[in-house]
């Protein structure tokens, strides 16, 4: 059976990024916009990278302009914006599509072990959420409005 270290995502810089790196940690996967109503949710993410990271949390960002076109920069621009609004220093990776045919296959696994609100698969907006375990599975799926400090009791739980 998969888990989430057996994929393979393309970092922010263009370098290759193997999940395999995070093996044995908490991931929380999300995928990311600078433009969007949620976007102030970086500084949550970068807290609880912060903070819980020392203990086996890796937050992983991926930005994703499939809506309302709410990426629209490119990895420059992303990477700036990040740093520079919300002093963000967790992994970014390059920009990817999360939903359809062209959906990197992470995204396409991590919608096949939790389906969203109503029995839906398909991500439905910008800061989606997946958390997954020390194993490699998902644990857990957060609708956008889900802001990251109310998954703190969730992640604590994961890294044991």
């Amino acid at each position: 059976m998969p888990n989430a270290f057996d994929f393979e995502l393309t970092a922010l810089d263009g370098r290759p990024l193997p999940l395999a790196t995070f093996d044995g940690k908490v991931l929380l996967v999300v995928n990311t916009a600078s433009k969007c109503g949620f976007t102030p949710q970086y500084e949550g993410l970068e807290q609880l990278w912060q903070e819980l990271g020392p203990q086996g949390l890796v937050v992983l960002g991926c930005p994703c302009d499939q809506f309302g076109h709410q990426e629209p920069g490119d990895a420059a621009d992303i990477q700036d914006f990040c740093s520079i609004n919300y002093g963000v220093s967790f992994p970014l990776s390059a920009k990817l599509k999360v939903n359809g045919a062209d959906a990197d296959p992470l995204w396409q696994w991590l919608q096949r072990q939790k389906r969203g609100a109503l029995g839906i698969a398909a991500i439905k907006w910008n800061f989606s959420k997946f958390l997954i375990g020390r194993n490699g599975q998902v644990l857990a799926r957060y609708a956008p409005t889900a802001r990251p400090e109310t998954l703190e009791a969730d992640i604590r739980a994961a890294l044991g």
